[in-house]
Order: structure tokens, then sequence, then C-alpha cells
């Protein structure tokens, strides 16, 4: 209290005085900083997150009708349409429209991506059914299921 009194005794130094020290408090509380000197908001201080790599694109153009055969047995044929990139450097994708007598549940196949160099089959609710790697003009992979496939242009 005595440094208070002393404070409005002095007149206008006093208002300038408490004018100043709340006009510091005001300051230090926006840039996020403490009076005693605290560290800066954790928040602050983190580094941007990393950008997506960007994928590559198939090796051969998807767009046509290839033909899907199960080792375990059946086959069909299925047209996969035009490569499309949901954003610039993104991962391509396009649709698949199967034909009828697909082994499994490829009758259900919408959709296809490739993503880390694997052509990847999807459902209508977008799972997975098949991740396929091209080897020397076709592909071959697995199902769900584990089981052999290869998926190749018709002659």
């Amino acid at each position: 209290m005595i440094g208070f009194a002393r404070m409005r005794t002095n007149g206008t130094n006093g208002i300038r005085a408490v004018g100043a020290l709340l006009l510091f408090i005001c300051l230090t509380a926006c840039s996020g900083g403490s009076l005693l000197g605290g560290q800066p908001d954790s928040a602050a201080a983190k580094p941007p997150a990393a950008a997506p790599e960007p994928q590559t694109p198939p090796p051969i153009d998807l767009a046509g009708r290839w033909q899907l055969s199960a080792a375990a047995g059946g086959a069909c044929f299925m047209t996969l349409g035009e490569q499309q990139n949901a954003a610039a450097g993104g991962t391509p994708q396009g649709s698949i429209a199967p034909e009828g007598g697909c082994p499994g549940n490829f009758f259900m196949s919408r959709k296809w991506t490739f993503e880390h160099s694997m052509l990847i089959i999807h459902d209508f609710k977008g799972r997975q059914l098949a991740q396929l790697s091209y080897l020397g003009g076709h592909f071959e992979g697995q199902d769900k299921n584990g089981g052999a496939l290869t998926l190749s242009k018709p002659q």
C-alpha cells in the first residue's frame, strides 16, 4: 500500500507508471510469454507437418479392358477407367466396371488406385479387394484373403 500511496501522490507521473505497467502486462500476455520468463506455448513451437510424398503414376496406361484371373479358379474381364489425380501430386485413381463371372468378391470392384508402386482394387465401399505389382506387361498380386491373382491385357 505504501508504494501505491506514493504513486498516487506523484500525480501524473504515477498515472504514467500505472499505464506503462498495464501496457507491459498486456503486451506480455499477447506475446504468449509470461511475466516470469516462462516458456512460450508448445503449440507455437511445433514445426509444420511435412507435405505428403507425391505419388508416382502407373508404369503403363491402365485405361481399357483387362482380364482378372484367380489361381484358385475363375476369371473375368473388367474395364479400368481413365486415370485421374485427386490433386496435384495426388494418388492416381480411376473407375472399374467388372463384367460378369468375376471370382470372389471382384464383381464388386468399382475403383482402382496406384499407391507406392502397387495397383489396388477397391469395392464400392472403398474396401481393398487386392494389391497387385507390375511385372513384365501384367500385374500379379493377392486378394484380401491371400489368393494369387493376375491382371493382364487380353491378346
